[in-house]
C-alpha cells in the first residue's frame, strides 16, 4: 500500500458503510448518556427519600462490552446518614 492509495477514487458502497458505522457509534454515545443521565436522577431521587445527599457525591457511569453494558452507581453517604439508615 503506498501513500497515493488514499488519494485514488473509492467506491461509493464502502465509504457508504464506514460513514454510517461512524454514525451510529455516534448515535449509540449520545442515547447512553442521556440514559445515564436519566437514571442519575431517578437514583438521586429514590436515595433523597431516606438520606439526605449532596448531588455530587453520586456518580453513575455504564460501561459497554460487546455482550453486556454494565451500570456502576457510586454513593458517597456521610457517615451519619449511614448511623440513621442502619
Amino acid at each position: 500500500m503506498s501513500i497515493f492509495d488514499r488519494f485514488r477514487k473509492q467506491s461509493s458502497a464502502p465509504m457508504a458503510r464506514e460513514r454510517l458505522q461512524v454514525l451510529l457509534a455516534h448515535e449509540r454515545a449520545s442515547v447512553e448518556s442521556d440514559l445515564v443521565a436519566i437514571l442519575r436522577e431517578e437514583i438521586l431521587a429514590v436515595i433523597a427519600k431516606h438520606v439526605e445527599l449532596d448531588a455530587d457525591k453520586v456518580k453513575v457511569t455504564m460501561d459497554r462490552d460487546e455482550h453486556v453494558s454494565v451500570l456502576e452507581i457510586d454513593v458517597e453517604l456521610p457517615l451519619n446518614a449511614a448511623r440513621m439508615a442502619a
